[in-house]
């Protein structure tokens, strides 16, 4: 670089939201039945989830992968995800359909549902800004 320029600032872009999981494969199957995202990218410890030029979603291989015990503090959440959902009701249903399961407790039914992953993660479904 010669005297006067100014480095150049490096392109990042947010890739993905990643997971901690012990079957990054089924995990990565939940969430594309779930959302319609195609595989970009797998192998046996990581699989990713996206359309192309868009964030997506990662799953990484923890051997020792201890599920979250939300709401109880004991084993912290790894990650929360909140979508978006005109319909309650239907859109729990699904989820339910797909290997989700509802957790137990539920701070506020009438605007957004609980659920955990079949890796037990707690995810939302919320009416807010739908």
């Amino acid at each position: 670089m010669s005297t006067g320029d100014t480095p150049s600032t490096p392109v990042i872009r947010f890739l993905s939201v990643d997971f901690d999981c012990p079957d990054p494969a089924e995990l990565a199957r939940f969430y594309r039945d779930a959302l319609d995202l195609p595989v970009l990218f797998s192998s046996d410890d990581f699989v990713l989830l996206g359309r192309a030029d868009a964030p997506g979603l990662g799953f990484v291989r923890q051997t020792d992968y201890r599920p979250p015990t939300w709401p109880d503090p004991a084993q912290q959440k790894q990650a929360h995800i909140e979508l978006g959902v005109e319909d309650l009701d239907a859109a729990q249903d699904r989820m339910l359909a797909l290997g989700a399961v509802a957790a137990p407790f539920q701070p506020r039914p009438d605007v957004w549902r609980v659920l955990l992953d079949p890796a037990g993660h707690p995810f939302c479904l919320s009416t807010h800004g739908v």
